[in-house]
């Protein structure tokens, strides 16, 4: 399989007629975003998307979606975070993402509620849990971690999660991850070829292959610009992209790395690594 073909793309959605066409796209992962707590505050007013999806649009999704896996975003480990793992469980949810931790010991709560019921997904994106990361990739029963571009570049109080996509922090990270055997995904995508959005979607999507992730969401950014997504033609395009972009040079890899830096006003991507 190619390295486009067997990168994981997760779609949030709460529309049953979009998640059917996902599916059939080929998206691999298709579900809710459940995190409310206080994402508001940490994210400082910021105009950021807020989720209104629900725990029962997973019963509609649940009747659209195959072979994708069913997929939610719970809350930040707190009081009843069993009782809303199992209510997810039940829902049919297979693919469960714990957002905003800080500390290993929450990272393997959450691994032991799910309890090999589902595939748990951490998603790092604090500075304190960048900093742990070794230790949380040795979390028994975990597989796969995706690092969070936007909460993190917050934690971490840096301008924009473009600066810590080139950054030598995301590089370690994904060094580490990857070295421990696990799965790593990053980020969100754009369209391939969309060169409406402030930053081109292409010049992200080569910043893939170079860290060697194998998956990200599918961003907004998916759904803007001047045409309408065709999820038929853009996913398989999306996946071809990549694959032209597997096939580069690390030279050619370096600069696309490079010219986002500079684009963003970034510093050298050295200076980061730590």
């Amino acid at each position: 399989m190619s390295y486009g073909d067997a990168f994981v793309l997760t779609l949030f959605t709460r529309d049953g007629a979009v998640a059917l066409a996902a599916d059939r796209a080929g998206i691999d992962r298709i579900g809710v975003d459940l995190e409310r707590l206080n994402k508001d505050e940490r994210q400082g007013g910021l105009a950021t998307w807020i989720s209104d999806h629900a725990e029962t649009d997973l019963a509609t999704l649940a009747g659209q979606v195959s072979p994708a896996r069913l997929f939610a975003r719970c809350n930040p480990i707190h009081a009843g975070s069993a009782d809303e793992i199992e209510r997810l469980l039940a829902l049919g949810a297979r693919t469960l993402m714990l957002p905003f931790f800080r500390s290993v010991d929450e990272v393997a709560r959450f691994v032991d509620l799910v309890a090999g019921r589902a595939h748990p997904v951490p998603l790092l994106e604090t500075a304190e849990a960048a900093a742990v990361a070794g230790a949380i990739c040795r979390i028994p029963g975990l597989s796969e971690i995706h690092v969070g571009l936007n909460d993190l570049r917050l934690s971490l109080g840096w301008p924009t999660h473009f600066h810590v996509l080139v950054s030598g922090l995301l590089e370690a990270l994904a060094d580490t991850i990857l070295g421990a055997g696990l799965d790593l995904a990053v980020g969100g995508v754009g369209r391939a070829g969309d060169r409406h959005l402030p930053i081109p979607a292409d010049l992200v999507l080569a910043q893939y292959p170079r860290l060697r992730a194998g998956g990200a969401l599918v961003s907004r950014a998916f759904f803007a610009g001047s045409e309408p997504p065709e999820l038929a033609r853009d996913v398989p395009a999306l996946r071809q992209r990549l694959d032209e972009y597997a096939a580069a040079s690390p030279a050619w890899l370096a600069a696309r790395r490079r010219e986002l830096a500079e684009r963003v006003g970034a510093p050298e991507a050295g200076a980061r690594r730590g």
